[in-house]
């Protein structure tokens, strides 16, 4: 068995690598356009490749995302396009891929990475816990939408998709502070991966469509992203699918579901991914016509370097505690160290008290962002609480007002 070898994956290999994720993902897409767009998007990536030999058995990219965290941002590679051969499987391939990318965080000083897991099995061994939850809510739009709040009566206008970069931009990066786990946006993203002409998930999807709250001469209150689907069966009424909302205020929130639910020759809202604590699954006057259907882990986060991650983020409360971390793929995330945080900040050192709270690298990344309670891991048996009230006091300083949440799949 040849020794394998994990480097970059150069230009004149990206060919070879698409055809590699297309046979792993039972996938060739025929069209020049979707080929074109996947081999773009790899070329605006940091690649890893697996080799044995000359042979290309193992590929993942990662994209150079800057990702909002409690308090600030931190940069964040984006893992995605993660395919070993068949030929290969079960030989560290992967293992080495992650490895790889593992080292070059370490080198470049980014403390966390993130990716969507296809098989969430998979990641819990390399060190990922969710850090994010989406649920996903259909409306019955056959009948009016029912609030309890009134929306906010200011006009609703239609934006073009090619002025989504300088229309919405600025409002979406003022809402990356309000929830961590938001991805920046550059006008590349915004065209090539939130607004292309043809869903790729679902081809039946019409083209994207923008709606904003507030006047051509007022500052945007709010928006959504969506597109529409009509039935082959003219008797049945089409479906609305929203990518994102985003408001200021409930009211503001109220104003678009109530546009969304109201399209003519439609009788169906999906909004796929909301956040768990969406205003909406709140304000709903009747929760028969606005039901969440599924819930799902969203955004998975990595803890690399546990210690520069923490001393990152923002804290809400006081926590003095001894935090003992098992890290099987990164020796110096390992061990025993003091967490003393505060609302002005906190520091993280080794020390050989005994613990508050024993954790798994991947449950502390669970809990991160703010999306997961440390109380609900000790009562799952995941965290073991050495010390009765640690799990209250460290669930008081990571408490964010808003939870994490995002709607940027990659």
């Amino acid at each position: 068995m040849s020794e394998l070898n994990f480097r970059d994956v150069p230009e004149s290999d990206v060919d070879r690598a698409l055809e590699l994720w297309w046979l792993v993902f039972h996938d060739r897409p025929d069209e020049k356009e979707k080929r074109a767009y996947h081999r773009a998007m790899v070329l605006r990536c940091d690649r890893v490749g697996a080799y044995d030999g000359d042979a290309l058995v193992g590929f993942l990219v990662a994209h150079r995302f800057t990702l909002s965290v409690p308090g600030g941002e931190l940069p964040c590679p984006g893992l995605t396009f993660v395919s070993v051969a068949p030929t290969h499987r079960r030989r560290g391939v992967l293992s080495g891929m992650i490895a790889e990318v593992f080292r070059r965080c370490a080198e470049h000083g980014r403390p966390i990475a993130a990716l969507w897991a296809t098989e969430a099995a998979i990641y819990g061994r390399f060190g990922f816990g969710p850090g994010t939850y989406g649920t996903t809510v259909e409306i019955n739009s056959t009948r009016p939408l029912a609030l309890r709040v009134e929306p906010d009566p200011r006009p609703l206008r239609l934006i073009d998709p090619a002025d989504a970069p300088a229309e919405l931009g600025p409002f979406y990066e003022a809402t990356r502070a309000r929830r961590a786990g938001r991805i920046a946006r550059d006008a590349e993203r915004w065209r090539a991966e939130w607004l292309p002409e043809t869903d790729e998930d679902d081809e039946e999807l019409g083209p994207p469509r923008i709606v904003g709250l507030g006047a051509t001469n007022e500052p945007l209150a709010g928006y959504a992203v969506y597109r529409t689907r009509r039935e082959d069966d003219p008797a049945k009424p089409g479906t609305v699918q929203v990518a994102e909302l985003v408001a200021d205020t409930p009211a503001g929130e109220a104003a678009l579901w109530n546009y969304l639910a109201g399209i003519d020759l439609t009788g169906t809202v999906r909004a796929w991914g909301l956040a768990p604590d969406d205003p909406l699954l709140l304000f709903a006057t009747d929760r028969d016509q606005v039901r969440a259907v599924a819930e799902f882990p969203a955004l998975w986060i990595r803890l690399v370097d546990v210690g520069a991650a923490l001393t990152a983020r923002s804290w809400a409360a006081e926590a003095f505690l001894v935090l003992e971390v098992r890290d099987e793929r990164i020796a110096a995330n390992a061990g025993r160290f003091r967490l003393d945080a505060t609302e002005h900040g906190c520091t993280y050192e080794p020390t050989t008290a005994a613990p508050d709270l024993v954790f798994d690298v991947r449950d502390l990344a669970a809990c991160y962002l703010g999306g997961t309670e440390v109380r609900r891991l000790v009562l799952a048996g995941l965290v073991t609480e050495h010390t009765p009230g640690a799990a209250a006091a460290l669930d008081a300083a990571l408490r964010t007002e808003q939870l994490p949440h995002t709607v940027d799949e990659f």
